[in-house]
């Protein structure tokens, strides 16, 4: 069980496979959460009220689930801004974890972004999970562009992996000091090869 704002939810591991590919897939699982027909909005096209939280357990939901493996990354490379609270919790409460300890972190940025903000407790959410750090405060204001310059505190290499990347963020990203992966597009004869340099690079 994973304890949310004070609640506890349960953590469900779900192990599929592509036996061609030779790959295991793990999903992350809660009723709570997850028992839903829509990802983020509901029929009439909000966001569900409880985003934050979902985002919270997925980040605590993965990096629970690679420490019950016992595996031992070398990056762990996050996808969109769902994704965006894994970094912190990788440099702030799993850092002395020896799972984690060499790990780089790689944020891809998408055209993802959402109108108006998250819950507004969700700076207290976070801190509430043992985070002490001054760049909470940029979730006191949870929107989009404020999430995205949060998760890029704690990267190590950042992507701009769609050309409909926000102008501000994809800005705020060439700015960040972090090591950044311009748009490539995925039938450039040469995507993998500039992937593999960006991973190596890191």
């Amino acid at each position: 069980n994973l304890i949310i704002d004070d609640n506890d939810h349960q953590l469900i591991i779900k192990v599929a496979s592509i036996p061609s590919a030779r790959v295991q897939i793990y999903f992350i699982d809660n009723d709570d959460y997850f028992a839903r027909k829509a990802v983020l909005r509901d029929e009439k096209g909000d966001f569900f009220p409880d985003n934050d939280e979902r985002a919270i357990f997925f980040a605590r939901g993965v990096l629970e689930t690679v420490k019950k493996l016992r595996w031992t990354p070398t990056v762990v490379h996050c996808h969109g801004w769902f994704s965006a609270i894994t970094p912190i919790y990788l440099k702030k409460v799993f850092a002395d974890d020896p799972i984690f300890r060499n790990v780089k972190v790689v944020v891809s940025l998408y055209g993802d972004g959402f109108p108006g903000e998250l819950d507004g407790g969700l700076r207290a959410k976070i801190a509430n999970e043992g985070v002490k750090d001054k760049n909470l405060q940029l979730l006191d204001t949870p929107s989009y562009e404020n999430f995205c310059r949060f998760v890029m505190q704690y990267a190590d290499g950042v992507i701009l992996a769609s050309q409909d990347v926000d102008p501000k963020v994809a800005e705020l990203a060439r700015t960040s000091g972090r090591r950044l992966l311009e748009y490539v597009s995925p039938e450039a004869a040469d995507f993998f090869d500039r992937y593999n340099r960006f991973y190596d690079e890191l």
